[in-house]
């Protein structure tokens, strides 16, 4: 049986390619691709870099619980999400999420749910390192 979902966390480089290549798939008619990057500001300030550390066992738990219900909730036929863990420079790919389904509507729909979800729920903390300091922003579970 064909895999549906490829779930990573990686502290090397993130690739698009071989996230769209998985989730490529004769059946579908839509494949929607989110790609978050590190920019170089926030809140007025000048973002230098970003660190993401993650409570690995549980990230990926959780991630794979996100693919579960896509497949349930939007019909998706195949995902991908791959996030990055420890230091980041400016324009570095931290997630990508990849979602194909037979129609458009759901692979938007799918995606969007996916990072806004992985945002709320995946024990993954990202520092943000400034010229003039750092903070940790989006301390959750």
């Amino acid at each position: 049986m064909t895999e549906t979902f490829d779930i990573q966390l990686r502290s090397s480089s993130l690739s698009l390619t071989q996230c769209y290549e998985f989730v490529s798939h004769e059946g579908c008619g839509g494949i929607d691709i989110f790609v978050g990057t590190v920019r170089n500001h926030t809140a007025g300030k000048t973002v230098v870099a970003l660190d993401f550390e993650a409570y690995e066992p549980m990230a990926l738990a959780e991630m794979r619980k996100i693919a579960v219900s896509m497949m349930e909730k939007f019909q998706t036929v195949k995902i991908a999400i791959h996030h990055r863990t420890g230091l980041l420079k400016i324009g570095d790919e931290a997630v990508i999420i990849a979602v194909s389904a037979a129609h458009r509507a759901a692979a938007f729909a799918a995606c969007r749910y996916a990072i806004d979800t992985l945002k709320e729920t995946v024990p993954i903390w990202k520092k943000e390192i400034f010229a003039d300091g750092e903070v940790w922003v989006a301390a959750h579970p």
